[in-house]
């Protein structure tokens, strides 16, 4: 995942200094007031006691969608909850295989791990070598089908690997990787569960943990996204992309202090949709205090006319300190915000069915 800061119109004193690395030059637009300017963050500061008074303050500001309270009225379904304790030891068991970048022996050993907790399911793969700048590497998209009543495909996406570059720094990916393919194993446990045996009554939903998100060397078109450029190939060419209703993209989503932000290539409604989920069970707080433009899993359906939503918690840790570092562990990750985004996620895909 990388941010384009580039394409935010940030006010000159807070723009981001050529001091900060490409991957760490993160500038985000915190709402302070409907009417006042953005500022942004890329230098080093504060701990993260400051950055979370920061996120608090901007959540108190961040005006919600007209849509919500309506939509609030309206619905007065039961509100779903996934196990956000099994979710969690899901996150620490993925983290504890160690580094995970394509073709390692730890990666292997994952996609066995995930493989395992789909036995029973209807489960594809999409399997391909990746001619990289630092040679050829396999890939390996892990598909999980929970069929609906519906004509209609609702897909969740969420990453596996880690970062390449990085394999012998001791980074493991808590968060960038651990937390994505640990939710997508909680949201079959809850499909499975649902459907007890038969279709569910709904769109069908596709649970995708994706392959190749990070770049192999340094993040481009052409390096990055390896399994779901070629996975939305794939899908156009067959037909699926015209049957999928919404596709959302779980990205580091277990941060202590959970501030998904807003991502402005995601397509609107679906934005709008998924707070109005998360208005319903009371966690509008962390949605979309931020807002920025995120290059991510979802970029190659946006681009083929697919709605998308980037679900993602940036910055990680003051001025995204975390992020892509060694300190992307464990302990800076809660079982609250799984539960906060696996309950949100659920409530959309309930909403989508509603369509």
């Amino acid at each position: 995942m990388r941010t384009s800061a580039s394409k935010i119109e940030i006010p000159r004193a807070f723009r981001c200094v050529p001091l900060c690395p490409l991957w760490l030059r993160f500038c985000l637009l915190l709402p302070l007031t409907a009417a006042l300017a953005s500022t942004a963050a890329c230098s080093k500061g504060p701990d993260a006691a400051a950055n979370a008074t920061a996120k608090s303050e901007a959540r108190a500001a961040t005006p919600a969608p007209e849509a919500v309270p309506a939509v609030r009225a309206a619905d007065n379904a039961p509100l779903p909850h996934i196990d956000a304790k099994r979710a969690f030891e899901y996150t620490r068991e993925v983290t504890a295989f160690g580094p995970r970048y394509m073709g390692n022996e730890n990666h292997k050993k994952l996609e066995r791990y995930i493989l395992d907790h789909l036995k029973g399911d209807q489960v594809e793969d999409d399997t391909f070598t990746a001619d990289t700048v630092e040679g050829k590497f396999p890939v390996r998209n892990i598909i999980a089908k929970f069929p609906g009543t519906k004509d209609g495909i609702i897909a969740i996406l969420g990453h596996y690997d880690t970062n390449y570059p990085l394999r012998n720094t001791g980074y493991v990916g808590a968060n960038d990787g651990g937390s994505s393919t640990a939710i997508l194993l909680e949201f079959a446990n809850q499909l499975r569960s649902a459907a007890s045996g038969k279709k569910r009554d709904g769109y069908s939903v596709w649970l995708v943990w994706t392959d190749g998100e990070e770049a192999v060397k340094t993040w481009s078109d052409t390096d990055s996204l390896y399994g779901t450029r070629h996975l939305a190939e794939k899908w156009e060419k067959d037909g699926t992309l015209k049957k999928i209703k919404a596709l959302m993209v779980m990205d580091m989503i277990a941060p202590t202090d959970l501030a998904i932000l807003r991502d402005t290539n995601s397509t609107p409604w679906l934005l709008d949709l998924i707070y109005a989920a998360a208005d319903r069970g009371g966690y509008q707080s962390h949605f979309y205090v931020f807002q920025t433009a995120i290059e991510d899993d979802h970029l190659p359906f946006v681009k083929r006319g697919v709605p998308c939503a980037d679900v993602i918690d940036m910055p990680y840790g003051y001025n995204n300190v975390f992020h892509h570092t060694p300190q992307d562990t464990m302990d800076k990750l809660s079982p609250q915000s799984l539960e906060i985004v696996g309950n949100t996620i659920l409530e959309t895909i309930r909403m989508l069915d509603r369509r």
